[in-house]
């Protein structure tokens, strides 16, 4: 074989081998069994003097976050701030160059470098709402902790608004482990996750593709691309999902036209009598002085009206099967939602994966009520396997 030819394919075979998992072997026998149109690279000749010396560094692409953003400094929480904790405002930004906003909850009298936990959701919450009463409640069991509003919401950056995405919203979670994992207080082989609802799912996910992270709660969880695609209790078939992509293309036709997104409409302002019981279980929360909030999608205008493009074609769990690290899945007897937990954990394997159900708990009781949540098993859980 001519030697720029190999080199040629031997190069090839690196790049393939790195992408779809060749062995040096595999890529060794693939070497020697591939044809080479070795007229086609004769033509090219590398002087001697290039040849020995070593190839200059790839340039690399620089992190140039979307935007500053500007971020309330009062307290404007759903829950009371605790006397135990410190708490911040702070700022990272995600793979995709989107900052995002977090608040920050430490203990009160922490040293050295402590475990830490990154929590999000629900489904169009803010961190003003569920996520930061849970890491307010574990920084005062020595945790540090962030609540993080995801890209698209909140005080978080990324356009266009009130939108989310099963790609850059799992990657919400790791541009959190990469954020706290470089905070000299924190122990970075000491993280783990928590998810609310439909972040649940997306904890999950992240769990999947990322083993910086080595703990994940997923609570009262719902797997978004999975209700997308099917509708409540799988009730969608086929047909069902080609009239909605009907009928959401055309509002991207629309969209465009008009220069601005449609929303779909948030929990609704009345409910009806005869309402299901999960829509008044949203309304209790969302709508009423419990858990209303002015950034808040669901409390107010709603998703983007195609939000559910992309989760219909992109089942978040896929690879659940192949999550190593801990996993506890907590839902409530009474919800509406409890199979989404209860087929999510059968997919999980290791015997460091447990499903715990609440009794007598409905969907958003595992949002605020601290007399429901389990909070005593979710810092056993974690001081288990973040050590």
């Amino acid at each position: 074989m001519n030697k720029l030819a190999g080199i040629v394919l031997t190069l090839t075979l690196m790049t393939a081998g790195s992408t779809f998992g060749l062995t040096s072997a595999e890529a060794k026998t693939a070497t020697a069994q591939a044809p080479v149109n070795t007229a086609a690279v004769a033509t090219t000749a590398i002087p001697k003097a290039a040849a020995a010396t070593a190839p200059a560094p790839l340039p690399s692409t620089p992190v140039a976050p979307d935007q500053t953003l500007k971020l309330t400094q009062k307290w404007d929480k759903v829950f009371p701030q605790s006397n135990k904790v410190k708490h911040q405002k702070i700022t990272f930004h995600n793979r995709y160059g989107i900052t995002l906003a977090a608040d920050l909850y430490a203990p009160l009298h922490s040293t050295g470098k402590l475990a830490a936990l990154a929590v999000s959701g629900p489904f169009g919450a803010v961190k003003e709402q569920s996520s930061g009463l849970y890491a307010q409640e574990m920084a005062e069991r020595g945790f540090l902790t962030i609540a993080f509003d995801p890209s698209f919401t909140g005080e978080s950056g990324g356009q266009p608004r009130n939108i989310a995405s099963p790609d850059i919203n799992t990657e919400d979670f790791s541009a959190a482990v990469d954020y706290l994992s470089t905070r000299a207080d924190v122990n970075p082989d000491q993280i783990g996750i928590i998810g609310i609802c439909g972040w649940g799912g997306m904890a999950l996910n992240a769990a999947a593709s990322d083993t910086r992270i080595k703990a994940t709660v997923a609570s009262t969880m719902y797997d978004m691309s999975r209700v997308m695609a099917n509708g409540y209790f799988d009730s969608m078939n086929a047909e069902g999902r080609y009239k909605m992509r009907q009928a959401l293309n055309a509002q991207r036709t629309e969209d465009y036209k008009n220069g601005s997104y449609a929303r779909a409409g948030g929990v609704p302002d009345v409910i009806p009598a005869d309402a299901p019981f999960f829509v008044k279980d949203y309304y209790a929360y969302y709508k009423t002085p419990r858990g209303y909030h002015a950034r808040s999608v669901n409390s107010n205008a709603g998703w983007n009206k195609t939000t559910a493009l992309s989760f219909m074609n992109m089942p978040l769990l896929t690879y659940a099967d192949e999550i190593r690290s801990a996993v506890l899945v907590i839902h409530g007897e009474k919800a509406h939602s409890r199979y989404f937990s209860e087929t999510a954990f059968k997919k999980l394997k290791g015997d460091n994966k447990e499903l715990l159900i609440i009794p007598g708990a409905v969907h958003t009781d595992l949002y605020d009520k601290k007399d429901v949540i389990p909070f005593a098993k979710i810092e056993a859980f974690f001081q288990q396997y973040l050590k």
